[in-house]
């Protein structure tokens, strides 16, 4: 019913993933094409009920000044109903954002001052990084650790410790976590919050992945845990990730709290710059609707059936390449540490090897983290086959 299996020739097509190599010097040997596994967007095609919601649009030929109608609203508050289980949110409580980073940018804005520090997790996003640098802020790392079974945890006290030390009272909490794949669990959530409340924190909760979670796992939102949770959480969405639109722009909020929603409105609207683009709002209405719902399930599947394959490819052929099978996105974050250090070979010097053969993956330790990579499995599965098949045969030689 919907296609997953189309491989598109993205390349000149503003396309940043088909077009550009994050190496500088390094080029894909003759003979083999280039396969990208890197930025965070699907090589599928988009849904054709985005497509087909701009399509319509596209038959008024005008395209002036519009103010979002009550239809943009009504179509967030039912997919956070249907996708996320929230039954409370109301149109007052949303508001459009250029991005989830500028969103983000605009509450960091809002309630700190150049110099402050704020907490966050390590391995970090690397927008996050990005955008705290700029506004001369400081970030401080408490870092996830994974347990006997391989899976990334939170250290409370570390949290704790590391607020009260610094004086912080800004977090930002990625939920699901990028670039882990990890899906909180309540219990997590919970005790996280508790971290927050007690030092007095305000939160920034992105949740731009809450749509993209893995059979079996559930993705819980931030403000739901409690109602002091609800009071102190500015949280970030966008249908960028889930129908690859991220080309579009468009974010919002989700804001209970008017004081939070006050400070941070006025922060973003402050540039004149926060304005929707109206074929931006089209594709929301197309994706944030039955059939956008139904082929978001679908690519969850296919999804979920690469990163199988993945993980299960690297524990048989890899020993010493660790990952965790991701719960949520669409990315894997590789350990090499062990198999570097058998191997005597650097993390630059492997990433290489694969961009020669037309692997275009992520170097991880853009994320915080030493010795890791991030690969990007949201393509056709012939595609993945043929990357991994690469892989095995020179890089992982």
């Amino acid at each position: 019913m919907f296609d997953f299996t189309t491989i598109l020739d993205r390349a000149g097509k503003d396309s940043l993933a088909a077009d550009k190599i994050p190496y500088d010097g390094v080029s894909v040997d003759e003979g083999f094409s280039r396969i990208p596994m890197w930025i965070a967007d699907m090589s599928f095609p988009t849904a054709e009920c985005v497509l087909n919601a701009m399509k319509k649009r596209l038959e008024m030929p005008n395209f002036g000044y519009f103010a979002e109608p009550d239809a943009y609203y009504n179509a967030i508050i039912r997919w956070h109903k249907h996708r996320k289980g929230v039954d409370d949110l109301k149109k007052e409580f949303i508001g459009y954002e250029n991005g989830v980073l500028g969103g983000v940018a605009s509450a960091v804005s809002a309630f700190t001052t150049p110099g402050d520090k704020l907490l966050l997790h390590s391995p970090t996003y690397v927008g996050f990084t990005q955008t705290i640098d700029g506004l001369g802020r400081t970030i401080v790392h408490s870092e996830l650790e994974r347990d006997e079974n391989g899976i990334w945890r939170m250290n409370f006290e570390d949290m704790d410790a590391k607020i009260k030390k610094n004086n912080i009272n800004f977090v930002i909490f990625c939920s699901p976590h990028n670039p882990t794949g990890r899906v909180w669990e309540r219990w997590e959530i919970e005790k996280a919050m508790e971290v927050y409340a007690a030092n007095g924190c305000v939160v920034v909760s992105d949740e731009i992945w809450s749509d993209i979670i893995m059979p079996g796992y559930t993705h819980i939102p931030t403000q739901t845990i409690s109602e002091d949770a609800k009071n102190r959480t500015i949280a970030f969405y966008a249908p960028s990730k889930t129908f690859s639109i991220a080309g579009l722009v468009g974010s919002y909020h989700v804001i209970y709290n008017k004081y939070l929603r006050d400070r941070v409105s006025r922060q973003s609207e402050s540039t004149h710059y926060n304005e929707s683009n109206v074929l931006s709002m089209h594709a929301l209405l197309g994706g944030y609707s039955d059939e956008g719902n139904a082929w978001t399930d679908c690519m969850i599947s296919t999804i979920s059936g690469n990163l199988n394959y993945a993980c299960d490819f690297i524990e048989e052929n890899w020993p010493g390449v660790n990952v965790m099978r991701p719960q949520g996105t669409y990315m894997l974050y590789l350990d090499c540490s062990e198999w570097l250090a058998e191997h005597g070979v650097t993390i630059q010097e492997l990433l290489e090897r694969g961009v020669r053969k037309g692997v275009i993956w992520q170097n991880g330790e853009a994320f915080m983290r030493k010795n890791t990579i991030r690969m990007n499995l949201a393509l056709p599965f012939a595609l993945e086959k043929e990357a991994f098949d690469r892989l095995k045969q020179y890089v992982f030689i």
